[in-house]
């Protein structure tokens, strides 16, 4: 259990002249360990998952556990709307040494409840590594009710969820409904450490790009019930985690990135680069915060 919690970084996939830029990338990788994050999640939302072929996909995951080389676990983001593309994306991540899988609901096709739970359940009985449930509705227009969560926890490798709806109550519900030991991680900076009160152990972060150092020392703080503590350094970052999602994710966050000389700025669409005045409020935020 252990092994997920702390600062797990959603990281931003790096691109270069319409390339992935894997130089970047591994630059990107050894900055997350030396600063504390104790997991890399990669091909997720952030990573811009949509727009990269499945060649690109799984490439990044290879070198992502490359660089890593076992000094901290890689999730590999392997969701889909289609079990099919699920399963072929998870068996492919495990081929090239991923830990374990990142799973979002089906978007677009909107199935109920009990097609949430056979789209699951389809993807864990064809795939051997252990398994995050991914509730973002904000982005999947489904949510996946605690019940539905507690069910598929019964599962054997569904071993915990990221969680990003922003809901505080729900970590409280599904601890009394779930019966075994079961990782609860945050998948929303701004509201971190609430969740870790209510149970979580960890988070997802996007502003871990950029500040992995402040965001470790926020999730070790709680990790530790040093809860005022903890409160006091996430408010010093509530306006950069603000920040970074001002405007369409993850350009926000590969503009900071770029000003610490991580990788470039560059997007791919339907995602566009930042706004100039987007661009001036993040640099002063960083420096404000020392980070450049």
């Amino acid at each position: 259990m252990k092994k997920y919690q702390g600062s797990m970084v959603a990281l931003v996939t790096p691109f270069s002249n319409g390339k992935v830029d894997f130089a970047a990338l591994e630059k990107m990788v050894e900055f997350q360990i030396q600063n504390g994050t104790t997991c890399l999640v990669v091909t997720g939302t952030t990573g811009e998952c949509p727009t990269l072929t499945n060649e690109e996909h799984i490439e990044v995951i290879k070198r992502s556990v490359e660089v890593a080389n076992g000094r901290v676990p890689v999730m590999a983001g392997a969701g889909s709307n289609n079990p099919v593309e699920a399963i072929a994306l998870s068996n492919a991540a495990k081929e090239v040494g991923a830990d374990c899988l990142l799973h979002n609901a089906g978007y677009y096709n909107r199935p109920n409840q009990e097609g949430l739970y056979a789209h699951f359940k389809m993807v864990h009985d064809n795939t051997d590594l252990p398994i995050f449930i991914y509730n973002v509705p904000g982005r999947t227009v489904v949510n996946i009710s605690s019940e539905t969560v507690a069910k598929l926890s019964k599962l054997e490798r569904v071993v915990g969820i990221k969680d990003a709806t922003g809901n505080l109550e729900r970590p409280w519900l599904e601890r009394n409904m779930i019966d075994k030991p079961f990782i609860f991680l945050s998948g929303e900076d701004s509201t971190a450490v609430s969740f870790n009160v209510a149970g979580g152990v960890g988070v997802i972060s996007v502003t871990a790009n950029v500040a992995p150092a402040l965001v470790a020392k926020v999730q070790n703080l709680t990790l530790e019930k040093k809860w005022e503590e903890a409160a006091e350094q996430q408010l010093k970052l509530m306006k950069l985690h603000k920040l970074m999602f001002k405007e369409p994710s993850p350009a926000p966050a590969k503009y900071a990135a770029s000003l610490l000389g991580l990788c470039k700025e560059d997007v791919r669409l339907p995602i566009l680069p930042v706004s100039d005045s987007l661009r001036a409020e993040i640099k002063a935020e960083m420096q404000k915060l020392e980070l450049i």
